[in-house]
């Protein structure tokens, strides 16, 4: 992009698009400016003045001065509407919205391919850590092997907040959405959909492999309970929420669940609203990235560098996708895993390969045992809110 000054048409000005608005007039070195905020709502109050705000989503996408297409909505269908049209019109185009880039990334890729435009998204996956621009510029495919860690800041705050300071989730979680860091209805958040929906695009940016959604596992802390949180601190452990996508004999697999973390694991220490992220490669053995993972200025942040990387011409060349070797996915694979339950019948224990530990008293139950990844996915005694699992290290 060879202008000096980018014009920006927003869509969305809710907790990240205010974020930008912050960040952006915060920073001096960043040649950008808004022209136009696309609202759902007119009648709701704003703090900026009402000249930036329209209601027509074509006063942006068929604006010819407007050169980058900033799309921040909640709306999965009418934000891939508004990119797919961005992109055929010769937008630049950056996004934050992790759900609707993993339900359409191959669409999204070939329109990159086919209109010549860059869409760029990194503040979709891990806020205000730069993940995927590393997993694009520095990491061959060829030495990768893993990427896993903590991608979601609302459940991380959460499980912070019961641990260091013995709150009830209902509490914990109440804390995180007063702060802004869940939402009213925080499903995607405490089930592990967000996190996966990360996952999905970090497994694109580290090995190439496009996976729909619904292909990766998804089982996050809304079954925890106090009888799980006394197993990890007598082991003198915690939990947190793990997304992780990891190569294993010539494939790669993927989930999001929560794990009991030991002392010496790096994402131990990473409290609050903070996401952390460790890369496992061939040379460089671990890295890891820490940084704020929640919040409108943390992620307005990443949108803003998106915004600023334009300014050089840059693109995610998606140099794996064109290489021979990119891992197929699979779910065939074998976990270490503390099941707890109320009841027998309950659970399936015939479904694991082994077990090495059994726990029986008037209320609990639990098991620690090896079952396939496949198994769990399929497994309809999780649904059960008595039935809670821990992946064990």
């Amino acid at each position: 992009m060879e202008k000096k000054i980018i014009n920006l048409g927003i869509f969305g000005f809710g907790c990240v698009g205010q974020g930008l608005y912050e960040v952006l007039n915060r920073t001096k070195g960043i040649n950008a400016r808004i022209k136009k905020i696309c609202i759902k709502d007119p009648s709701k109050p704003r703090s900026i003045d009402s000249s930036y705000f329209t209601t027509d989503k074509n006063e942006i996408l068929q604006d010819p001065t407007i050169d980058v297409v900033v799309e921040l909505i909640n709306d999965t269908e009418a934000a891939f509407e508004i990119v797919s049209t961005a992109l055929r019109n010769g937008k630049a185009v950056v996004s934050a919205s992790k759900r609707m880039i993993a339900e359409n990334l191959p669409a999204l890729y070939q329109l990159q391919v086919d209109n010549k435009v860059p869409f760029l998204y990194e503040g979709s996956s891990c806020a205000s850590i730069p993940i995927i621009r590393n997993l694009e510029e520095y990491y061959d495919n060829d030495l990768l092997n893993a990427v896993e860690g903590i991608c979601n800041g609302s459940t991380n705050y959460i499980l912070t907040k019961i641990f260091e300071e013995n709150l009830s989730f209902e509490t914990a979680l109440q804390q995180a959405q007063d702060k802004g860091f869940a939402e009213t209805d925080p499903t995607l958040d405490i089930e592990g959909y967000d996190p996966k929906f990360k996952i999905v695009i970090l497994l694109l940016h580290a090995f190439g492999t496009f996976v729909k959604p619904e292909e990766v596992f998804n089982f996050g802390i809304h079954h925890l309970n106090d009888f799980d949180i006394q197993f990890a601190k007598q082991r003198n452990c915690t939990i947190k929420l793990i997304g992780n996508c990891r190569r294993q004999n010539g494939s790669v697999f993927a989930y999001v669940l929560p794990h009991l973390i030991k002392e010496h694991n790096l994402l131990s220490d990473v409290d609050n609203e903070y996401n952390g992220i460790l890369l496992e490669s061939a040379f460089t053995d671990k890295q890891f990235f820490v940084g704020k993972g929640a919040g409108g200025t943390a992620t307005g942040s990443a949108v803003l560098s998106d915004i600023s990387a334009l300014l050089y011409n840059y693109r995610y060349e998606y140099k794996k996708i064109k290489q021979a070797n990119q891992p197929a996915f699979t779910n065939d694979v074998q976990l270490k895993i503390y099941l707890r339950y109320k009841n027998p019948e309950h659970v399936e224990l015939s479904e694991f390969y082994s077990i090495s530990e059994k726990y029986e008293s008037p209320t609990w139950r639990y098991i620690v045992g090896v079952i396939n990844l496949e198994k769990l996915k399929e497994a309809d005694w999780l649904t059960n809110k008595d039935v809670n699992i821990l992946v064990l290290e």
